[in-house]
């Protein structure tokens, strides 16, 4: 849990390889727009984290405990967020796997729910908001032709955000993040940062 009420720190969480990136170009526009507000960047590639669910990762699973230390080392950085910004490349209409298996060893059983057959789920993060940016190579139009967008809201807002019980908070988009006109693309890429960074400064609404 966030132990500075005076000045509450949002995560941002990014995975491409590339530091030259549109996606890290985001996170940084993301992290200036919130400052003076506390800001940590956790670059999963630079940092070099295994998104390999290993056996040690599946006993800590089962037994709601004992975590391999760098996912004991995620916790304690989320545990003093109050906002969690993924900023990610759609890679075939998700997430990339790095970010996906950072996913899948860090909201993990004990920490961000628990779950038995008795007593059923208890999500645990009611505490954190999460809020979404990809960026994605498509339109706007094709994502709504085909339903990508919803599909993506569904996987990761409803499978992942509310299964543990965090908060929704924004979800922007930045639609064609190849296309030549790069005026076209900074203007997608304001809005967006704008967006998320409004929702995280403006704090959840009230219970």
């Amino acid at each position: 849990m966030s132990t500075d009420d005076d000045n509450p720190l949002t995560l941002l969480v990014t995975a491409h390889p590339d530091a030259g990136s549109l996606t890290h170009h985001v996170a940084d526009r993301l992290a200036s727009a919130l400052r003076p507000r506390a800001v940590e960047v956790a670059d999963l590639h630079r940092e070099q984290f295994d998104p390999r669910f290993t056996p040690a990762d599946r006993r800590a699973y089962h037994e709601g405990g004992d975590y391999p230390p760098d996912v004991a080392r995620e916790h304690r950085r989320l545990d003093r967020a109050t906002d969690l910004v993924l900023v990610f490349p759609v890679y075939w209409w998700s997430m990339p796997a790095l970010l996906k298996g950072w996913i899948d060893r860090v909201f993990v059983n004990g920490w961000a729910f628990e779950y038995s057959a008795a007593s059923g789920l208890r999500p645990k993060l009611q505490r954190l908001t999460t809020h979404l940016l990809p960026i994605a190579g498509a339109d706007l139009r094709t994502y709504q032709r085909h339903a990508y967008e919803q599909a993506l809201r569904t996987q990761i807002e409803h499978g992942i955000v509310d299964y543990v019980g965090s908060r929704r908070g924004v979800t922007a988009f930045v639609h064609e993040s190849e296309q030549p006109s790069a005026g076209a693309t900074a203007a997608s890429v304001a809005r967006a940062v704008r967006a998320v960074s409004e929702a995280v400064q403006a704090g959840p609404p009230p219970a």
